[in-house]
């Protein structure tokens, strides 16, 4: 059986990847000079690492009913897509954190480009072993991130941990439903690196870590109608995750999607609040 640092280190490989701050600097020049400045939403066809990419982190914002005066934490960030939108949007503060330091550096330079390294910072960090003293954050984002972790109740104490007393924790993550998901994928070529649970089995770990449910919402429906537009369209055009992950991420896009489309997997958006230490 693997240790939960071997299991880290499997994880941290897959998401690996050398020059990407070079290639995006390279992908953005053809679009202008250095000194252009980007809204988030020119950058979403790269930096939303997600399901239903830039129209989920606006559902999920929504929902989590961030405001200016709060202080986010966006856990396992990538390339800090949805913390750049939630930044401009709301008018508020985001730390994000990430376990690839090739992540950490692209996404600081992608803020540059945006002009926002004032509202949006980013730190390399475990979710298991975040870097901040207790209650610190309003709202947490968990954002396609929990599949990756096996020790799934040790990371919602760690939020836990780092929330405010009634602060928010704002999932989107897929999730296990029938049969094994068709690999390679975005997030695990095989499955030693995925660690799914069902959705039930999702709640329950996030309610024992110390929450109580807020909204609960099955987005899977939802997750195939993009499926079935991204197997439509074809290969990835314009800047995209392929300048991150490769040139084979279309055909692992691909299969998440047949995944979603034959109810293999599934897709929860929810949002938790830290629950009373009486409760």
């Amino acid at each position: 059986m693997s240790t939960r640092t071997d299991d880290l280190e499997l994880v941290r490989d897959h998401y690996r990847a050398a020059g990407v701050t070079e290639r995006l600097k390279a992908a953005l020049a053809t679009l202008g000079p250095e000194d252009r400045r980007f809204t988030p939403g020119e950058l979403a066809g790269l930096d939303q690492f997600h399901t239903r990419g830039l129209a989920a982190t606006i559902d999920q914002s929504k929902l989590a009913r961030i405001s200016a005066d709060d202080l986010v934490l966006d856990v396992g960030a990538g390339l800090g897509g949805p913390a750049r939108f939630v930044a401009a949007t709301y008018g508020c503060s985001v730390v994000g954190v990430d376990l690839s330091q090739s992540f950490v550096d692209a996404a600081r330079y992608l803020t540059e480009r945006t002009g926002q390294t004032g509202e949006v910072s980013f730190q390399l960090a475990s979710a298991a072993e975040l870097p901040f003293d207790d209650g610190r954050f309003d709202v947490a984002l968990l954002q396609h991130v929990a599949m990756n972790v096996a020790d799934r109740a040790g990371l919602y104490r760690e939020i836990r941990r780092v929330l405010k007393p009634a602060g928010r924790l704002a999932t989107y993550d897929v999730v296990a439903d029938a049969g094994e998901p068709i690999y390679p994928l975005p997030w695990a070529r095989t499955p030693a690196t995925s660690f799914l649970l069902s959705a039930a089995a999702t709640r329950r770990s996030v309610e024992e870590a110390g929450f109580r449910t807020v909204e609960w919402r099955d987005d899977s429906e939802a997750a195939k109608a993009w499926a079935g537009e991204l197997l439509a369209a074809g290969p990835p055009s314009g800047l995209n995750l392929g300048l991150v992950m490769g040139r084979d991420i279309g055909a692992l896009a691909a299969n998440l999607g047949r995944s979603f489309i034959e109810g293999r997997l599934g897709v929860v958006a929810a949002v938790f609040e830290v629950a009373p230490a009486s409760a």
